[in-house]
C-alpha cells in the first residue's frame, strides 16, 4: 500500500526479470504441504487483520493530515501480524483455550492481506485529501472570495455517507484485475519488490532454522513500540494549550532557525517517533530528497518570496490566503508533484508497450533459460506454480461480480452526490479495469504506486467535464473512486506476488481482501471521524494541516477557473518548477545507476515545500541513525531496521488513539513548554 508519494524501490535488472527469490534457506518445504485455502482464511486471522488494519489506519490518517505522505506498510503489516497472530496464541493458552491450530505462513500472508486491504481504504477510498478538500474549513481556507471557490461546493465528513460511498465503490476494485494474476505473476514474471520483501520476511519468520531470529524480532518490535508509545506519552504534558509549547516546537537549531523572517519559516526537529521511523524505512535518497526539499523551501525561496512581499503581493494577507505567500507554497509543491507523476505514469505507459512489443519473443526464451538455471530453483517454482494456479477463482464468478458491484454503485453514487451523474459514474468503470492493469504493471516494474497521480488526473477530467455549477464536488468524487479501484488492484496483485511465494492459495488472499475492504469500509471512517471530531483538522498552524486537501480543492478550481486568480510570478515559477521536475525524473532514469542514485526524487522533494522542514530534519536524522547502524552492522541493520521502524510509527500511532479520547473528553495538557531568548526575561 502506497504512500501519497511512493518510495521507490530497487531497480530491477530487467522489467521482466525474477530474481532467485527463494533460496533454499527460506524456501517452503515441500515435505510440508500448504493447508486448504478456508484453512488459510481463519476467524482468527480475520480478528488479528481487524485489529491490525484499525491500527494502520490510525497510522495512515495521521501521518495523512500531518505530512500528506505514508510509507510502504506491507513488509511492517506481516511482521506485526506475526507479532499478533503469536500473541493470540499465546494468550488463548494462557486462559486455557489451548494454542488452537498451528500458524502457518500462509495464514500470515492472508492476514497481512486482509490489514492492508482495510488500511489501504485509509489511503485510497477514505483519503483525507479528497474527502477534507470537500469541508467548510477547506473551504474558508481557501477564500470566500477566491475565484471558482463556492459555497455550494462544500460536503462535510459524517460516518453515514463515507461508510455508504465506501460500500458503494471499495468492492470493484479486486475484480477489476483478478483474472490477471497469472499474467503478471507468473507469465510476466514481475518483481513487485515490496510483495517479493514481505514473501521473504515471513518465509523467515516462519523457517524452523529461523525461530530465534523471528523471536528476536518481535522483540525488538515490541521494544521499540513501548518506547514510541511512552516518548509520546511523556511528550503530551508538556504540549500545553495553543500551537507553540511542547517538544513539537523545540528549537533544536535555536530560536533564530526556529522564528526566522517569518513564524512559519523555521528550522527543527519535533522528536516525533513516527518521523524518524519512516526514515529509519525509507531509502536514504528518498529522506536526502525530503531534506533537501526543505532546504531549498524553507531555507531559500520562502524567505526570498516573503521578502517581495508589497511588490509581488500585498502585504497585508493573512499566512492562508492564495494570493500571497500560501499560494505560492501550495501551487509550486502541486507543480513538482503533477510533473514527477506525469513523467513515470507516461514512462510506465511506453514500458508497457514495448514490454507487449516484445512478450512474443520473450515466450520463446524460457526453455534455454531453464537449461541454465539449477535444479532446485526450477522445482520450488514449479512448486509455487501449482499451488498458484490450483484454487482457480472462475471468470464467471468474477464478470457478473464486476457488473453487479459497478451497476449498484452507478445507482448509489449519484444519491451521496448528485454533482456527478450516473453516466459519469458509469464513465469511471468503463475506465477502471486499464487503470488498474496500468497501476498494477507500473506497481510489479517500479514499485511506484501512482494511485495519487491517476486521482489528480481524474480530478482534473471530471471536474472540466462538469463545468463550474457542480464541477468540484464532482471531480472530488469521482477522484475518491478511481484512486479506491487504482490502489485496491495494485495491492491486490502484489499481495498475490506474496502469496505466490509463500504458497498461500490465491482463492484465500482473494477472499481476504474482499474481507478487509468490507472491514475497511467501516474502519477507516470511524478512525477519521475520531481525528475528525478530536483535533482542529486542517488549521495550517496546527498539527493536522491534512496538507493535501487544499491542494486537491484548488487543482479542482484551476479545472474550471484556471490560474488567473494566482499572485505575481507564481505561474512563471510553477511552470519552471514543473519542468525541472520532469529533467530531474528523465535524468534519473538516463544516467548510470552509480549517479543516478545520487539525484534526488522531485515528488519526495515537493512535500515538504507546503508541510514544513521538520519533516525533513525527522526523516533525515532517521535515515543518519540507519546509515550509521549499517556502518557499523550490516547484517543487524538489514535484518531489524523494520522492526524498529514499525515500533516506532505504531507506537506513536496508537498513542493517537488515547490523545483523541482525552481531547474529546477535554483534558489538556498541565504544562506548556515554550522557549525564549534568555535578554527577554530580563
Amino acid at each position: 500500500m502506497p504512500p501519497e508519494t511512493s518510495s521507490p524501490g530497487p531497480r530491477p535488472p530487467h522489467p521482466l526479470a525474477s530474481p532467485l527469490l527463494l533460496p533454499a534457506t527460506t524456501a517452503p518445504s515441500a515435505a510440508a504441504p500448504a493447508p486448504p485455502w478456508r484453512e488459510q482464511l481463519t476467524v482468527r486471522g480475520v480478528a488479528v487483520a481487524a485489529a491490525l488494519g484499525s491500527l494502520l489506519c490510525v497510522v495512515i490518517h495521521r501521518l495523512n493530515l500531518t505530512v500528506g505522505v505514508i510509507p510502504a506498510l506491507n513488509v511492517a503489516s506481516g511482521l506485526l501480524a506475526f507479532f499478533l497472530a503469536t500473541a493470540w496464541r499465546a494468550a488463548a493458552e494462557r486462559l486455557g483455550l489451548g494454542r488452537g491450530r498451528p500458524f502457518t505462513r500462509q495464514e500470515n500472508t492472508v492476514i497481512q492481506t486482509c490489514a492492508i486491504a482495510c488500511a489501504g481504504l485509509a489511503f485510497s477510498g477514505c483519503s483525507v485529501s479528497y474527502i477534507f478538500a470537500m469541508d467548510r474549513k477547506t473551504y474558508e481556507l481557501v477564500g470566500p472570495d477566491y475565484p471558482g471557490n463556492r459555497a455550494q461546493d462544500i460536503k462535510d465528513p459524517s460516518l453515514g455517507w463515507m461508510i455508504s460511498f465506501l460500500f458503494a465503490i471499495a468492492l470493484v476494485g479486486p475484480f477489476s484485475i483478478v483474472l490477471l494474476r497469472k499474467v503478471m505473476v507468473i507469465d510476466y514474471k514481475l518483481t513487485f519488490p515490496g510483495g517479493t520483501a514481505t514473501a521473504l520476511m515471513i518465509n523467515s519468520l516462519h523457517g524452523k532454522t529461523e525461530a530465534d531470529v523471528a523471536g528476536k524480532k518481535v522483540h525488538c518490535l515490541v521494544k521499540s513500540m513501548s518506547i514510541s508509545f511512552g516518548w509520546s506519552f511523556f511528550k503530551w504534558f508538556f504540549s500545553g494549550v495553543g500551537d507553540s509549547c511542547g517538544f513539537d516546537n523545540f528549537p533544536t537549531f535555536g530560536l533564530q532557525a526556529f522564528k526566522n523572517t517569518q513564524p512559519e519559516i523555521r528550522f527543527y526537529f519535533n522528536f516525533s517517533p513516527s518521523y524518524v521511523g519512516f526514515g529509519l524505512i525509507s531509502p536514504h535518497i528518498v529522506n536526502c530528497s525530503v531534506f533537501l526539499g526543505s532546504v531549498v523551501s524553507w531555507g531559500f525561496l520562502w524567505p526570498f518570496i516573503s521578502v517581495q512581499a508589497g511588490h509581488w503581493y500585498p502585504d497585508n494577507l493573512g499566512n492562508t490566503d492564495f494570493r500571497g505567500l500560501y499560494g505560492y507554497k501550495v501551487f509550486i509543491a502541486i507543480s513538482i508533484i503533477l510533473g514527477d507523476g506525469l513523467y513515470n505514469l507516461v514512462k510506465i505507459f511506453i514500458v508497457i508497450a514495448r514490454e507487449f512489443c516484445n512478450m512474443q519473443s520473450k515466450q520463446r526464451d524460457p526453455p534455454v533459460q531453464a537449461l541454465e538455471e539449477g535444479f532446485e530453483q526450477l522445482t520450488d517454482e514449479k512448486l509455487q506454480t501449482e499451488v498458484f494456479l490450483k484454487d482457480d477463482i472462475p471468470p464467471w464468478f468474477v464478470a457478473s461480480g464486476y457488473i453487479i458491484l459497478a451497476a449498484i454503485s452507478t445507482a448509489a453514487v449519484p444519491a451521496i452526490f448528485p454533482q456527478l451523474t450516473w453516466y459519469l459514474v458509469l464513465l469511471c468503470y468503463f475506465l477502471a479495469p486499464a487503470i488498474a492493469f496500468c497501476n498494477s504493471y507500473g506497481m510489479g516494474l517500479t514499485n511506484l504506486n501512482l494511485t495519487p497521480t491517476y486521482g489528480k488526473i481524474a480530478l482534473f477530467a471530471f471536474t472540466s467535464l462538469v463545468g463550474s455549477d457542480g464541477g468540484v464536488i464532482a471531480g472530488l468524487a469521482a477522484c475518491g473512486i478511481i484512486m479506491s479501484i487504482a490502489c485496491s488492484a495494485a495491492d491486490l496483485m502484489q499481495d498475490f506476488k506474496s502469496g505466490h511465494l509463500t504458497l498461500s492459495s490465491p482463492r484465500a488472499m482473494f477472499a481476504a481482501q474482499l474481507v478487509g475492504i468490507a472491514l475497511g469500509c467501516v474502519i477507516a471512517p470511524l478512525t477519521l471521524w475520531l481525528f475528525w471530531t478530536a483535533f482542529d483538522i486542517g488549521d495550517p498552524d496546527g498539527e493536522y494541516k491534512a496538507p493535501f486537501a487544499i491542494m486537491f480543492r484548488e487543482m479542482a478550481i484551476l479545472g474550471i477557473e484556471g490560474f488567473s486568480a494566482l499572485p505575481l510570478h507564481c505561474l512563471e515559477i510553477c511552470c519552471a518548477t514543473f519542468f525541472l521536475s520532469l529533467a530531474i525524473s528523465l535524468l534519473k532514469d538516463v544516467t548510470p545507476a552509480n549517479v543516478s542514485r545520487f539525484i534526488p526524487i522531485p515528488m519526495a522533494m515537493a512535500v515538504p515545500f507546503y508541510v514544513g522542514a521538520y519533516f525533513g530534519v525527522d526523516m533525515f536524522i532517521g535515515t543518519v541513525i540507519l546509515f550509521a547502524w549499517q556502518k557499523m552492522n550490516r547484517a543487524e541493520a538489514d535484518g531489524y531496521a523494520v522492526a524498529v521502524a514499525s515500533g516506532l510509527i505504531c507506537g506513536d500511532g496508537i498513542w493517537s488513539i488515547p490523545s483523541a479520547v482525552l481531547s474529546m473528553l477535554g483534558v489538556e495538557p498541565p504544562i506548556c513548554m515554550s522557549f525564549k531568548p534568555s535578554s527577554a526575561s530580563r
